[in-house]
């Protein structure tokens, strides 16, 4: 089967330092003659909608966060978006930010430019990010996956064998192969065919607005070459031949994983959806005390900074930082003036970027301040 193919339009925002200036420039060039447009995908029926932010059109995702009062709220009218959820850096340098109703966007160190259905890319909702050894962009949206090689985009969905369409994370192994984790399921792709990698199913989580016996939050492989798969059922490891599973049962946080990682010592990390952050040393589970309330502490991602240090978000509390000796917490004193924090990523500067609700934020170290499209950068 064919795939669509796209020449990219690309849709500028001009970073100026002296003045607050908003250039919107569309082009869009097709070249019919190397690229053509497989219309059986719906994509020119489609229409680029910025205020739309839900993550499924098939599924409840109306989600509601409580926030504190803080003095400083970004302008919703120049945030990178009004959800940015996840951030990756490529190869060139580039910073590319996954939202939740505006596809992706990418700022090269001068200019932000956006890729939407507009343009060609597969969904508005973008929930993974990663890049192949040749430099290909891969993005999970919610309409499927997405393949950028720099100059066009292929789209990818459930007729070309995808489980789902619906992803919800992603994670190329150390052979190439791409895991995808869907609403239904989990999708290897090899760059030619889809096969189907099946877990146990288990009880949906009915609490929360996306849900089914399936769906797979996290995908992670460690050092060892094991595959680690969160879900509502705890984590599933495969080691090549079989299936296990960490659950509450084994002394687990909790069984609604939604990410997994490994740190530089080999101790696998768990978010947890209800019971925050523990982490497993291979023998034992150690939880960290983080602040609770009773609808659960809700962590949604972790990440391992280069100086060796683990940070995560909980809702309404602002994100942890935690160097095995001390547990900090930051919040709106210290800048933050996001509770819905939900992905953390550090550049190859340094620099420590934050994406969630009210859009993008960054770390200088000492206070925390929001990066609209105007910068500060």
């Amino acid at each position: 089967m064919s795939h669509p193919r796209i020449t990219i339009a690309k849709r500028g925002i001009q970073i100026s330092s002296s003045i607050y200036l908003i250039l919107f420039i569309f082009i869009i060039s097709f070249n019919s003659q190397n690229k053509k447009y497989n219309t059986s995908e719906n994509t020119s029926n489609l229409k680029e909608s910025i205020s739309d932010t839900s993550d499924s059109k098939t599924t409840n995702t109306n989600y509601t966060y409580q926030f504190p009062y803080v003095d400083s709220i970004p302008n919703p009218a120049i945030q990178i978006s009004q959800f940015v959820r996840r951030i990756f850096q490529d190869d060139n340098e580039n910073l590319w930010f996954g939202t939740n109703g505006d596809g992706v966007a990418r700022y090269n160190g001068e200019q932000l430019e956006y890729f939407s259905i507009n343009q060609g890319f597969g969904g508005l909702a973008v929930r993974g990010i990663v890049q192949d050894k040749d430099g290909n962009l891969w993005f999970g949206t919610n309409s499927g996956l997405t393949k950028y090689d720099g100059e066009s985009i292929t789209n990818y969905t459930d007729k070309n064998g995808l489980v789902n369409n619906d992803i919800w994370s992603m994670n190329i192994d150390n052979a190439g192969i791409i895991w995808i984790g869907t609403l239904q399921g989990i999708s290897l792709f090899d760059g030619k065919k889809f096969t189907p990698f099946i877990l146990p199913e288990f009880k949906p989580d009915n609490n929360r607005g996306v849900t089914s016996s399936k769906i797979v939050h996290s995908i992670m492989q460690d050092r060892k070459g094991n595959m680690w798969f969160g879900t509502n059922a705890g984590a599933f490891i495969y080691d090549g031949k079989s299936l296990t599973n960490l659950s509450e049962k084994d002394g687990l946080c909790n069984n609604a994983v939604n990410d997994i990682l490994e740190d530089k010592m080999g101790n696998i990390w768990f978010a947890t959806h209800y019971k925050g952050v523990c982490y497993w040393d291979g023998k034992t589970f150690t939880t960290l005390a983080t602040k609770e309330r009773k609808s659960g502490t809700e962590v949604w991602s972790l990440y391992e900074d280069t100086s060796g240090q683990i940070w995560f978000p909980i809702e309404n509390f602002g994100v942890y930082r935690y160097n095995s000796t001390s547990l900090t917490n930051f919040d709106k004193k210290d800048g933050l003036a996001s509770g819905a924090i939900q992905d953390i990523y550090e550049d190859s500067q340094g620099n420590l970027w934050l994406g969630g609700y009210m859009g993008l934020f960054r770390y200088n170290g000492d206070s925390f301040y929001s990066v609209s499209k105007n910068g500060p950068w």
